[in-house]
């Protein structure tokens, strides 16, 4: 798995893909819930690179979870890349009332060779825990939102302990570590800006990380990570920058049940994409 990958949510046209892809990314994460996995699946043919050179991550949606919900969303992303398997599937975000049934799935789905690792996403050490009640394979990797103003030590130390990856989204603050002053004084050493300090140091910190860019020059921006290694007094000044500040949805706020479908009481995310795909039936899929 790469240590650096690219983060694609709303992302809708093939440039950004294929720039992606050009200057050397090797992980694109998506999601079904990103529409636009088909969009990915093109933009890999038309690059030339050799499937297996392509780390490819996608999610499980809420509304789509349970056995047979989650089985038939693997399906159709595999049929939108057009590729006869996934590198790593997630779970998108906890619902506790079918976290079994998705995680039986899951596995099902690994045994078969359709996904070649799985995991988790926006799951904090309760879910973990529960999840680890039945699990006969447990995730490889959490996908969670971790950036110098949002560090998690518990969850990761805790992750560590199950072996588990820590995979960072929103590692650059939707932008906002260009605000933050000591990133900025550390970068000016190197010559390399605040996001791509942040990214080193999550880096350095054994983390995963995928920053999502449109912007031509912000994709390449982000992958210019490997020219320059940060000091340990520089990684310090960096971890005391924590301020378990979330930009984000909460888990603990946004965890789901089964009965919120039929209460219709959803998070703005999930009536999104209600709306916008309509290829599954609601009430199958929770």
């Amino acid at each position: 798995m790469p240590i650096l990958g690219f983060g694609t949510y709303r992302i809708s046209e093939c440039e950004p893909f294929e720039h992606a892809l050009a200057l050397g990314y090797r992980l694109i994460d998506t999601g079904s819930y990103y529409l636009n996995e088909e969009l990915i699946g093109q933009a890999l043919k038309a690059s030339g690179i050799a499937r297996e050179e392509v780390f490819l991550t996608t999610k499980v949606w809420t509304t789509e979870m349970g056995y047979e919900g989650t089985l038939e969303a693997c399906a159709k992303s595999l049929a939108r890349f057009d590729t006869p398997y996934i590198d790593l599937y997630l779970a998108h975000w906890p619902v506790n009332d079918t976290m079994r049934d998705t995680w039986r799935a899951m596995e099902e789905l690994y045994r078969a060779g359709k996904v070649r690792a799985i995991g988790v996403s926006n799951y904090e050490e309760c879910d973990l825990a529960l999840l680890a009640q039945h699990a006969t394979v447990m995730p490889m990797v959490n996908q969670t939102e971790l950036h110098p103003r949002l560090q998690q030590p518990e969850l990761c130390a805790y992750c560590k302990e199950l072996g588990i990856q820590m995979e960072a989204h929103t590692p650059i603050m939707r932008s906002q570590v260009r605000f933050i002053r000591e990133l900025g004084e550390i970068g000016a050493k190197y010559n390399k800006t605040e996001c791509q300090v942040a990214l080193r140091w999550e880096i350095q910190r054994g983390w995963v990380s995928i920053p999502k860019a449109q912007n031509l020059y912000h994709i390449e921006e982000n992958a210019q990570l490997f020219d320059f290694t940060l000091t340990e007094e520089e990684m310090a000044v960096i971890d005391d920058l924590d301020r378990d500040d979330r930009m984000g949805p909460n888990p603990d706020t946004f965890r789901l049940d089964a009965h919120a479908l039929e209460k219709g009481n959803l998070p703005e995310m999930v009536q999104m994409f209600l709306k916008e795909r309509g290829d599954f039936d609601k009430g199958s899929h929770m």
